[in-house]
């Protein structure tokens, strides 16, 4: 499946099987070296759909003009 046509859902669960294995310990080092390169691909397709998510919502509401975006570092 490629980056463009894989679900966030589908990518969560890849991620949350990965987790899975690597919690057990029982994975030789090399394949945890895998499953960890491979989770953090899914953990970038899942930050980068709800960004993308976010953006699209923001534009939809300012549209709307009933809210501005939120900025995260403002006020830390």
């Amino acid at each position: 499946m490629t980056k463009d046509k894989i679900t966030f859902e589908q990518s969560l669960l890849n991620l949350e099987s990965i987790v899975q294995k690597l919690e057990k310990g029982e994975v030789p080092l090399e394949e945890a070296i895998e499953y960890y390169k491979e989770g953090l691909k899914y953990s970038k397709l899942c930050h980068d759909k709800l960004k993308q998510a976010e953006k699209q919502i923001v534009q939809f509401v300012n549209d709307e003009g009933q809210l501005e975006p939120f900025n995260a570092s403002e006020g830390e």
